[in-house]
């Protein structure tokens, strides 16, 4: 049976490091798209700009104005692929289109796959490509911020978190 190849990325923010394993296996399309901006240098000065206690902690679109960033052109969703949106894992964000996911992703603080989750066709679900195995607790201080309303979004951390770079690890 041939090894299978576990890639990894550091996700370097101002509260610490996240370390996230990529599913290639589950997610090709997903995480080849993710991988494609991070070797670009796109995540770098980015931000966690929503933060919801409880359900999840999103960046990789807006710089620390809250300005979106300019980004590819959306990729076909692959929710479908079995995997949950559980505790830890790193999933696609998008709009209600579901193949509308560009850069965005998000982290699950919580067990979220009973509503993120592929049912069907017409209830696409949100794509988990990875997980977090190490830097939980970084996770959990970002949730745990105070939030406010900025530039018309709610849910925005009081105090800038950026991601200063997302690094992939030999």
């Amino acid at each position: 049976m041939p090894r299978r190849e576990i890639m990894k990325v550091e996700i370097a923010t101002s509260l610490g490091s996240i370390t996230v394993e990529l599913d290639q296996e589950k997610a090709p399309k997903t995480v080849e798209n993710f991988l494609g901006y991070v070797k670009s240098g796109f995540y770098d000065g980015t931000i966690f700009h929503r933060v919801i206690a409880g359900f999840m902690i999103q960046g990789g679109g807006m710089d620390k104005d809250m300005k979106t960033k300019s980004t590819n052109p959306p990729i076909k969703n692959e929710a479908n692929n079995e995997l949950s949106n559980l505790l830890g894992t790193i999933a696609m964000a998008r709009t209600g289109d579901p193949h509308s996911a560009t850069a965005q992703f998000f982290i699950n603080t919580n067990d979220n796959d009973d509503h993120l989750d592929f049912k069907t066709e017409q209830d696409w679900g949100y794509c988990v490509f990875g997980e977090v195995v190490d830097g939980m607790e970084v996770v959990r201080s970002i949730e745990k911020t105070h939030i406010t309303s900025r530039n018309g979004h709610d849910d925005v951390p009081d105090e800038i978190i950026s991601i200063d770079k997302i690094t992939v690890l030999d």
